[in-house]
């Protein structure tokens, strides 16, 4: 198939922002740019100037930072009705955000036009080519977004038509099909995109919300059609169920299917980017995540290890670290030595697969699962239990003694904790104290307090997930429970886990794990 270049239009800071629990300060904003612009997106859309005093003042910044390919958009509607251009409140606030690019927004299924914008099915004509034309005299590069157009499509198709045209002879430089309710099928996206490339013509591109599951799909087909401008948000965030997931869309049409979507040397930092904009959007990342999950190279069936240890395409689509993921070998009870084996491979090459620490490990984790512990989702503590017994583990500090304390009511009249902490590192003894929301918060911040003296790295990670699991539940407020944890420092997440009947202690053991591991890649890094 001819290879055709596609534009990456990135809504994360505009239809991204619009998502349940998603809140970006301007630094996030800002920080969210410089990622997107180092993967080499073609637009940034990073909000609406007219919708409130942070997004203006982005706009401010934004000015003083000089990116490499994407270009910035403000996002805005089409002049209101019965009101000229040069008047409307909303152009002005556009005008002034003095970016390259505009993208409008403007009605093109007629019942949007009568029942909810209430006016005329030509004065909405007249509001798009008036509203571009006054743009494109100001000299900006117009993306019309046409919304509802799927529908609008399906239910009164000469309306819709024309007004994508309209938009087209005033000036615009992409015509854009949005499926703003997400319940067009990918059928009837491309049929939709073909005809709209054979009667109106340009540069079309497809905007698609995933209220069925079909976000991506619907993208994939409408390049498929012809459309060379496919938008999204990086991690799929948006209103309602989201929009499509650049993150999937990118590396399929890429790798799959030969499009340029990006430069082919930055494809490779696709889940490192993916990760970022999650942490920074205080979302966990879905481990099933197509191509940047944490899941979508994982293997935990013998039959399947084996396979991919001969011939990595048996179970694998493509190989991970084109997008900059890990295959990764999930260990449980079912492991034999040679997933072990492939394992400490990965710390230890040297070590030979008849070795005897290879049966103390795989002996020493399933005496482990025996006891409650669950592997397959704590890579960090798996790690740990490796290098405990190859014997290339050294504690990074020791723990003299904690006091956990409890109070209800408290002064604040909500249940809080304290603890006090008294550890060691190298012969020097460090004693902190600190509140929590609980036992457990507490003892994580007292312990990272006094950590953070001896190892201020600490001071970038934090907990992004508290799990914990009982085991024996007949046992009743006895029971023993297992707590896993995942760690991360804003670049990489681990996960640890702990096992005990004290749920303290279980995510003491789990927090201790968590922070040594990160110590250890550190350590490891500053060798090279």
């Amino acid at each position: 198939m001819e290879n055709r270049n596609v534009s990456i239009f990135d809504s994360t800071l505009r239809d991204g922002a619009q998502g349940q629990g998603i809140s970006f300060s301007l630094e996030d904003k800002l920080k969210i740019v410089k990622v997107l612009d180092d993967i080499g997106v073609s637009y940034i859309e990073a909000g609406n100037p007219g919708s409130n005093p942070k997004d203006m003042e982005f706009f401010k910044r934004i000015k003083d930072i000089k990116l490499k390919k994407a270009k910035i958009a403000a996002f805005g509607s089409t002049r209101r009705p019965g009101t000229d251009p040069a008047q409307d409140k909303n152009l002005q606030n556009l005008l002034e955000a003095d970016t390259e690019v505009t993208v409008i927004f403007g009605k093109s299924w007629d019942f949007q036009v009568a029942d909810i914008l209430r006016t005329s099915l030509e004065e909405n004509l007249n509001m798009i080519s008036d509203t571009i034309k006054y743009l494109v005299k100001n000299k900006k590069e117009v993306i019309f977004d046409a919304e509802h157009f799927f529908d609008g499509y399906k239910d009164n198709k000469d309306y819709a038509l024309e007004s994508i045209k309209r938009a087209k002879s005033a000036g615009a430089n992409v015509i854009v099909l949005c499926d703003t309710n997400g319940g067009t099928l990918p059928s009837e996206i491309k049929e939709i995109v073909e005809d709209v490339i054979e009667k109106v013509g340009g540069n079309i591109g497809i905007h698609c919300h995933d209220d069925m599951g079909m976000a991506v799909a619907s993208s994939i087909v409408a390049a498929q059609a012809g459309a060379n401008h496919i938008q999204g948000t990086f991690i799929g965030i948006g209103e309602r169920c989201g929009n499509a997931n650049l993150s999937t869309i990118i590396p399929t049409l890429k790798l799959k299917l030969g499009y340029n979507t990006i430069e082919d040397k930055n494809i490779s930092r696709l889940t490192s980017v993916a990760r970022f904009i999650a942490e920074i959007s205080n979302i966990t990342l879905r481990d099933e995540s197509p191509y940047v999950g944490s899941a979508a190279f994982a293997h935990k069936g013998g039959m399947h290890i084996d396979a991919i240890c001969k011939a990595p395409k048996a179970y694998e689509h493509i190989a991970p670290e084109l997008v900059g993921n890990n295959r990764r070998f999930l260990i449980s009870e079912v492991s034999g030595k040679s997933t072990i084996f492939s394992q400490v491979k990965k710390i230890f090459p040297n070590i030979s697969k008849e070795s005897e620490d290879i049966q103390k490990i795989t002996d020493r984790l399933k005496e482990l699962e025996y006891e409650g512990y669950q592997f397959e989702g704590a890579e960090g503590t798996v790690e740990l239990v490796m290098r405990k017994i190859v014997d290339k583990y050294k504690p990074f500090f020791k723990l003299n003694h904690f006091k956990a304390f409890a109070e209800q009511p408290s002064s604040a009249g909500e249940f809080s904790s304290s603890v006090m902490i008294n550890i060691t590192v190298d012969g020097k003894e460090e004693m902190s104290a600190a509140e929590g929301n609980g036992p457990v918060n507490a003892l994580d911040k007292a312990l990272r307090k006094a950590l953070e003296v001896f190892y201020p790295q600490l001071n970038d990670v934090r907990l992004v997930d508290y799990k914990v699991r009982v085991l024996d539940s007949e046992s009743a407020t006895s029971s023993k429970v297992r707590v896993l944890i995942e760690s991360t420092d804003g670049v990489q997440n681990w996960s640890t886990v702990g096992v005990s009947r004290d749920i303290i202690q279980a995510s003491w053991i789990a927090l201790v794990d968590s922070i040594e591991y990160k110590l250890i890649k550190d350590s490891e890094k500053t060798k090279f």
